[in-house]
């Protein structure tokens, strides 16, 4: 059977201007070359798990115009769900403005028609979550939208993967609702450095964590700190690697792997992604991964 996960959160169009280098404040330069992309954490981390064989649902919402129009055919090209993708009227499909120059890349957010994924529009499709394996949540959504997935997940049993991007000041009794917190080396200080937390919580809260360190690797804390290593490629545009991790991790954990073997998977996915443009872009098959891992590994 097919392993089912369920992504609720944000759909953008990614507008991505490629440059030799970041302008100073007031400077205006050329750039190399512009593209139009689909993306939006939400709907980057469904097509990543779409695309190594999960049965993939996205829970979203888009604007009624073009781009819409556009990024609700593309999430059904890939083979996604998208019956519970609400097109909201006189309102503006979400975007993100994304520079990239010096093998980096910079992102402004305009949430648009993703801020209509409210906690009442997340409670109607209680079925849909609760026939989950698993669901993936990012922060591009109203955050009460957020934790009433957590809620109902948690209220079926279903494995609750929360990537606390972008960063947020979460509730302690939200973040202990997740089974798994998948922030980078900087969310993750920032989200111990706010609340305050005892010693055992703080305990609690590493233990969920899984650290993303770019080309480095992920760190999990469950017997102490332990890095599981990446792997190293040649980046073109690290967009979506991270999407592409957490799509990918909640695709192994989903198949019973252990943490650690998940995190490799997942590695090797962020890896391959950054191969090619656009978040969406590289993000790899089943295939493709252990292909990879057998020449890394073998």
């Amino acid at each position: 059977m097919k392993r089912k996960i369920t992504v609720i959160g944000s759909v953008n169009m990614d507008l991505v201007t490629l440059a030799d280098r970041t302008p100073k404040a007031g400077e205006t330069i050329l750039g190399k070359a512009f593209h139009t992309i689909p993306g939006g954490k939400g709907a980057n981390q469904a097509v990543a798990a779409a695309r190594l064989g999960a049965e993939a649902t996205f829970i979203g919402c888009v604007g009624d115009d073009d781009f819409g129009r556009l990024l609700t055919q593309r999430l059904r090209d890939e083979g996604i769900n998208i019956d519970y993708v609400k097109p909201v009227t006189h309102v503006s499909t979400g975007i993100a403005a994304i520079t990239i120059s010096e093998g980096d890349n910079r992102i402004i957010v305009v949430p648009g028609a993703n801020s209509h994924v409210t906690a009442e529009y997340v409670q109607k499709h209680e079925e849909v979550i609760a026939a989950s394996d698993a669901i993936v949540l990012q922060l591009e959504i109203p955050v009460d939208g957020v934790k009433k997935a957590m809620e109902l997940a948690r209220k079926h049993r279903v494995k609750i993967i929360l990537n606390p991007a972008p960063f947020q000041v979460l509730s302690k009794e939200m973040l202990l609702l997740a089974d798994y917190l998948t922030p980078n080396e900087h969310e993750q200080a920032e989200l111990l450095a706010t609340g305050n937390w005892t010693e055992a919580e703080r305990e609690e809260i590493l233990q969920k964590c899984i650290v993303t360190r770019g080309a480095a690797g992920a760190s999990i804390y469950q017997n102490g700190e332990k890095l599981i290593p990446g792997y190293p490629v040649e980046a073109v545009d690290t967009t979506g690697a991270g999407d592409t991790f957490n799509g990918a991790l909640a695709f192994s954990l989903s198949g019973k792997a252990d943490l650690e073997e998940a995190c490799r998977f997942a590695n090797a996915a962020g890896a391959l992604s950054v191969t090619k443009l656009g978040a969406q872009g590289g993000m790899p098959s089943s295939e493709e991964v252990a292909e990879f891992l057998q020449r890394q590994e073998g």
